[in-house]
Parts: structure tokens; C-alpha cells; sequence
């Protein structure tokens, strides 16, 4: 058998005619091909037949069309029966359906591209699967830090509690009325009433009732004080997500103590 010679040629958009019975579903596709073209530049070619109906590459025709494109790389298919050509069309998605990915390879080379400031999304990667696999690296250095967290959704249940019912301060109270009354410095006095206040025990049930109930900016600073995380991302990047997961552990601790 000859070498297949392959020569591309630029065609109009408006020359090219979509398959009628393409099989594939791509409307979901045509916006990242069509960043990846404006990003990369059209590496692609359409295939089509000698009457331009397009043999593969409808998602980046779609994505073409999408951003005013009046000319395109094609290769001319002319060499091929009309049963290949049905088999082309189906074979060239079909096979890219069977490789799969090496994520811990894959994770490096994001990563990598995170670290040099490059946009994500450009990769196509959903951000869902982004997350998860940039949450690899962490996972790893600390269990407690991993997306399998269940980030929890704060919504009204019940009537509003209030403030006092959020935190029990009997412990703290009384070390205070302790310290206040001895005799040691006031500096001494200044220090130990700070170290009391870790003794108090708070009822993250009512607070997340209370949250729900809140307006915004008490809710802002409510996540800003670790009170409640709505952000899983945002929790890693303070370091809460730990505080999230042993929050009965402290409860119970605390409540031992007295």
C-alpha cells in the first residue's frame, strides 16, 4: 500500500455542510473547543468529503461559527467509499473513548501549570475534576484535608436561637470570676483570662440554625471566624477543614474538662 499524502487546505465556513445524521452529541463541547481554538489557534483540521460535507470535526465547525471564523484548516477525504467514511465518523470517537488517564501524571502536569499562572480552564478540565484532582497533593500530606469532606448546606430548619443559646460560658465564667478575685498580677490576671476563654463550648447545631437566619454580613464574618465553612476550597486556604471534622471531638473534650 502508498503513502497517504495529506494536504491541508483553507475552506470557507460557510462551505462546509454538516452531516445530517451526525451521531454525536456535542452542543456541551463547542464552547471549551472554541477557547481552545482562540487560545491555541485552529491545530485541527476538519475532514471532509470532495462536496464538503464534513466527515469529522463537527464540535469545532460549531466552534468556528461561534467565534466569526470565516476560514478553516480542512483535509480533503476523497479517497475513502462511502461505507468508510459512515465507519470514520463513528471510529473517530469512538476510539478517543478508550484511552484513559494516568491522574497522578496528570494532577503534576496541572499543577505545573497552576504554579506558572496559566488559566485551567483552557485545559478543557471541568472545574469539578480540577478540584479534585489539585486536592490529590493535599489529601495525601493529611487525610483531614481532602474533598471527600461533605461541605454542609445551611438552611432554616427552625426559629432562630439566641446568642446565648450558641455558647455555654459557665466554665469560662467562673475561671474569670476566679482569676479576677486572686491576688496575682494584673498582667498574670490579663493572660489566664485570655487562656479561659478556650474553655467555652459551642452548640455548632444552634450556630448553623443562627447562620441560616442571619443577614449577610453577620454571615461573612460568622465563615471568617470558623463558626461555619460553606467553601470547601476557601476552607483549605484557611485551614479549617480540620477544626470542621474533630468539632465533636473538641465538644466532648471540652465538656470532659469541667
Amino acid at each position: 500500500m502508498g503513502e497517504n499524502h495529506v494536504t491541508v487546505i483553507y475552506k470557507g465556513v460557510n462551505e462546509l455542510i454538516p452531516y445530517v445524521n451526525n451521531p454525536r452529541n456535542n452542543e456541551a463541547a463547542v464552547d471549551k473547543v472554541a477557547s481552545s481554538i482562540k487560545e491555541f489557534g485552529f491545530k485541527v483540521p476538519i475532514i471532509v468529503d470532495s462536496q464538503n460535507v464534513i466527515i469529522a470535526g463537527h464540535t469545532r465547525y460549531k466552534a468556528s461559527k461561534k467565534l466569526g471564523l470565516t476560514e478553516v484548516p480542512c483535509i480533503v477525504s476523497d479517497d475513502l467509499t462511502e461505507a468508510q467514511v459512515k465507519a470514520f465518523r463513528i471510529a473517530d470517537n469512538k476510539v478517543s473513548e478508550l484511552a484513559t488517564w494516568d491522574e497522578e501524571l496528570l494532577s503534576l502536569e496541572l499543577e505545573q501549570l497552576a504554579e506558572m499562572g496559566y488559566d485551567l480552564e483552557l485545559t478543557g478540565v471541568e472545574m469539578d475534576e480540577l478540584g479534585e484532582l489539585l486536592g490529590d497533593e493535599d489529601e495525601q500530606e493529611d487525610e483531614k484535608y481532602t474533598s471527600k469532606i461533605d461541605v454542609p448546606q445551611y438552611e432554616i430548619t427552625g426559629e432562630c436561637p439566641g446568642l446565648d443559646e450558641l455558647v455555654d460560658s459557665e466554665k469560662t465564667d467562673r475561671l474569670i470570676e476566679a482569676i479576677q478575685t486572686s491576688n496575682v498580677s494584673e498582667l498574670d490576671k490579663a493572660f489566664l483570662i485570655k487562656a479561659a476563654m478556650r474553655h467555652y463550648v459551642f452548640d455548632y447545631a444552634k450556630i448553623a440554625e443562627y447562620y441560616a437566619h442571619a443577614d449577610e454580613e453577620m454571615q461573612m464574618l460568622m465563615e471568617d471566624s470558623a463558626l461555619v465553612i460553606i467553601d470547601y476550597a476557601d476552607a483549605i486556604r484557611n485551614g479549617y477543614s480540620n477544626l470542621y471534622v474533630d468539632i465533636s471531638e473538641m465538644c466532648e473534650e471540652d465538656s470532659h474538662a469541667e
